[in-house]
């Protein structure tokens, strides 16, 4: 250990880790398999363990391997994190800004704003990092976050914009085959849409509803722009954002009148990020856009 690793060693570990083979390593990194192979064993002979088994599927992490790996992922955050900041460098709003969302906000949501931010500051980089996996800003994994619950970390800067309202719909053309339910019980005889995993929305929307289980669904799918999309083409009752349901009148509500969800949202980025002239101006655009989101759904559920 008396000679410390250059993150290239990790940075092939961690392309092995994924991926299973030195071959498939290498093409992920635009590297030579040799090159690959040499970057593990010295990293083995700099830490003094065995990182990796042969076997016929392929090469086996250890367990120290295993290990290693988050302290791995974070130094890769913490390395484009730095390329994010010396892109920044010079005059203007400039450089690359990570922003981590779930695939409905970033999807149906955001493309507007994007597109409106990169107009108004040519120089500027987005990347949109979107699934329902909560991003560790402190890890630098994304440089700003849109959360549905309040940060507990000290070191993190939040804003919250407000409750975004969430309810279940149904196309009216499923309607038509398939009448509405008079109560909550009635939907175990419909045809429900939901998550194959289990996730924090599944697991709060149960609490309100008991029978909002995986056994239940008809289709099952984690993505939620899949099961708006489901929604839309008639397949079921799902759960959907009022904002966005206002935007396609064949949706109509379902159990209104009992059943509403609102999910607090916030915007999220590290302390040490908020004197970024390109943070800050992504942060302002996104708790513009998610407030008018929050009260466009407000008022579609007030209606409803």
């Amino acid at each position: 250990m008396d000679n410390p690793a250059h993150w290239d060693l990790y940075r092939s570990f961690l392309a092995v880790l994924e991926d299973g083979s030195l071959s498939a390593a290498a093409r992920s990194l635009g590297l030579s398999q040799p090159t690959v192979g040499r970057h593990v064993s010295a990293l083995e002979a700099a830490l003094g363990l065995a990182l990796f088994t042969r076997s016929q599927g392929g090469l086996l992490p250890t367990d120290m391997a295993l290990t290693l790996r988050p302290h791995a992922e974070a130094m890769r955050s913490h390395a484009a994190a730095l390329r994010r900041a010396a892109e920044s460098q010079g005059s203007g709003v400039q450089g690359t800004v990570r922003i981590a969302a779930s695939e409905v906000i970033g999807m149906l949501v955001l493309p507007a704003m994007v597109a409106r931010l990169q107009q108004q500051h040519p120089g500027l980089r987005i990347e949109l990092v979107l699934g329902s996996h909560l991003h560790n800003l402190l890890r630098r994994e994304a440089d700003i976050a849109v959360r549905m619950t309040r940060p507990a970390q000290d070191q993190l800067v939040a804003r919250r914009v407000g409750t975004i309202s969430v309810g279940l719909f149904a196309h009216r053309d499923y309607l038509a085959q398939h009448p509405a339910p008079a109560t909550l019980q009635a939907l175990g005889t419909h045809r429900l849409i939901g998550f194959d995993q289990d996730t924090p929305f599944l697991r709060s929307a149960r609490r309100a509803l008991p029978q909002w289980d995986r056994d239940a669904f008809a289709t099952r799918v984690d993505s939620d722009v899949a099961q708006w999309m489901l929604i839309r083409a008639g397949a079921g009752i799902g759960f959907c954002q009022h904002a966005l349901a206002a935007q396609v009148p064949d949706l109509q509500p379902v159990l209104a009148d009992q059943l509403q969800v609102a999910l607090d949202t916030w915007i999220t980025l590290h302390e040490d990020l908020r004197t970024s002239q390109r943070c800050r101006v992504v942060f302002d655009a996104l708790v513009e856009t998610l407030a008018a989101h929050a009260d466009a759904g407000s008022a579609a559920a007030a209606m409803d």
